[in-house]
């Protein structure tokens, strides 16, 4: 895969990776320091190329794989996971070693076959890892089974852009079939329906009619079902991340079950929000 193939990304991806980076950093010190704790691995369920184009400045980048690769202290282990089979020669190419696992194929069927297992609490086994999409198509029984583990922190996109421009319409009659499925198996259930819009009783005969959401509402009641339904301890408010038009293309979540990550993301998202293009205006 040559590099003119590679993804081109914009200002709010390099700032992204930038957030990952950061709390990275400061999740191995912390855990390298336990020594109760026997296992660190790292595991991103969209992994990509590994390297980006940078549209702001044309020059490749290190995607969220490398950047991890790289960093010191290390990782017991790095678990990437991939469906283009070029994508998967690269990332095995990268960086070779014998404590780096590249799957090829879907991340909701591989995560919970092969990688969450490996990450056991009970095992004295932590992981960080990365559920960044490009569409609405991660599953909730990935989010969920994460959650309930006790061991695995997460940082999820919640592509919203996606969904508004295919599942969350005003005129709900005008929605395929297929798109709601999808953002059923994205939120775990049919309640995004409940979320997404509310009933008012409008006109002369006092017919129900449904009024689209706004994304705040939306994103704080997925907010809710990391915490409630899929038992995240912490999970702060997300970062929304926009386009050089202005629209929010998705929010970065992140949750956790302890609160000294909780504590440290909070901060780095604090850092980051009231960056020019993220904040909500």
């Amino acid at each position: 895969m040559s590099e003119e193939n590679l993804d081109k990304v914009g200002y709010w991806t390099e700032i992204k990776l930038q957030i990952l980076e950061d709390y990275t950093k400061e999740y191995l010190r912390i855990l390298r320091n336990q020594e109760s704790i026997r296992h660190v691995a790292y595991i991103d369920g969209f992994a990509g190329a590994g390297t980006h184009i940078s549209k702001t400045t044309g020059e490749v980048i290190s995607g969220s794989p490398k950047r991890a690769l790289e960093m010191q202290p290390a990782f017991d282990h790095y678990y990437l996971v991939e469906m283009n089979p070029e994508r998967v020669e690269r990332l095995r190419k990268m960086s070779p070693r014998p404590n780096l696992t590249v799957f090829e194929g879907d991340c909701n069927d591989v995560l919970l076959r092969e990688v969450f297992p490996k990450c056991r609490y009970q095992e004295y086994r932590r992981a960080l890892c990365l559920l960044d999409p490009y569409d609405l198509n991660l599953c909730w029984e990935v989010v969920e089974a994460a959650g309930k583990m006790g061991s695995i922190e997460i940082f999820l996109n919640f592509m919203i852009m996606d969904a508004n421009m295919n599942v969350l319409k005003r005129n709900t009659d005008s929605v395929n079939p297929d798109q709601a499925a999808r953002m059923t198996k994205f939120w775990g259930d049919e309640s995004w329906r409940t979320a997404a819009y509310r009933s008012d009783q409008l006109g002369l005969f006092d017919h129900d009619v449904l009024e689209k959401a706004t994304n705040e509402s939306v994103v704080e009641a997925y907010r809710e079902r990391l915490k409630k339904v899929a038992g995240f301890k912490f999970v702060p408010k997300p970062v929304p991340m926009r386009n050089t038009k202005g629209p929010v293309i998705y929010y970065l979540f992140f949750a956790s079950p302890n609160a000294t990550g909780n504590r440290i993301v909070e901060h780095i998202f604090d850092k980051y929000r009231n960056r020019a293009g993220l904040n909500e205006r």
